[in-house]
């Protein structure tokens, strides 16, 4: 997380994800899948701690590092982990536990950084809550930026009170998607004009676990998705046209952490 300091100064967004950082068994094997697939820069930090800043352009969208071993001996796999601004790291964190959460990471202070803690809601979903030295950019559009943040769980209601208690989160819109797989439920930020994500009740299928998956925007998914192949990944789901006339696709990298691609609609 180090070096997650905003490109300009302004008012904190309070709700927004603005840092997603991948914790890896290989970084060295990460960094090359991931340069190849998507086409970030990487640059590494300097400092005590091993990380490595994801890059478009100039501007970083998140970071990677070696999965620690105290989440190793729980038994957590390489993941993508979500990071969420919010005014004070330590009063969300002691929110999240009365909404009923869990703490598996108590507040810390990185200097120059922020503050941070790990939650998990009451599904069993985990991200991070992070107050920033500084405001973050975070919320690109363009190829490269993760543009959707979906969250699979066993009950979307319930998790949903969780999250709109604990960062103000809105409610958009929703749709049926069918008896099998019920409803899609999507929230903005408090203030915030653009949809962030959804939810669904997926994680109730049995090879599904509860967790947030983040969507990266791809000029061409069908060929990113060749590049996931052709570089030892798994294409999981998809490619698939969802409503908008967007394409997604559901993907693993080769130490097994999800995340999943996305293509604007053609204008």
């Amino acid at each position: 997380m180090r070096r997650m300091r905003a490109a300009r100064e302004g008012v904190m967004a309070t709700g927004k994800f603005v840092w997603f950082e991948l914790l890896t068994t290989d970084v060295d094997a990460a960094k090359a899948f991931y340069t190849e697939v998507i086409g970030w820069k990487t640059q590494k930090m300097d400092g005590p701690m091993d990380y490595t800043v994801w890059s478009v352009g100039e501007r970083g969208v998140g970071g990677l590092m070696t999965l620690p071993e105290p989440a190793k001996a729980a038994g957590a796999p390489p993941h993508w982990l979500g990071h969420v601004e919010v005014p004070d790291a330590d009063a969300t964190a002691k929110q999240a536990t009365e909404l009923g959460g869990n703490i598996l990471v108590p507040v810390q202070e990185m200097p120059d950084v922020g503050r941070f803690a790990l939650i998990q809601d009451p599904q069993g979903a985990v991200l991070s809550v992070y107050t920033p030295a500084n405001p973050m950019e975070g919320g690109g559009t363009g190829s490269g930026d993760f543009t959707w943040n979906e969250l699979n769980t066993t009950d979307y209601e319930a998790a949903w009170t969780f999250y709109s208690e604990l960062f103000g989160w809105q409610a958009t819109e929703s749709f049926d998607m069918g008896p099998e797989h019920g409803t899609y439920f999507m929230f903005k930020r408090d203030g915030g004009e653009r949809t962030l994500g959804g939810m669904s009740n997926a994680a109730n299928a049995e090879h599904i676990h509860t967790h947030w998956l983040y969507y990266i925007t791809v000029d061409d998914i069908a060929a990113a998705v060749e590049r996931v192949k052709s570089n030892g990944g798994k294409l999981v789901n998809g490619p698939m046209e969802v409503p908008g006339g967007e394409l997604v696709a559901q993907c693993e990298d080769p130490q097994g952490a999800a995340f999943a691609l996305h293509q604007p609609a053609k204008q």
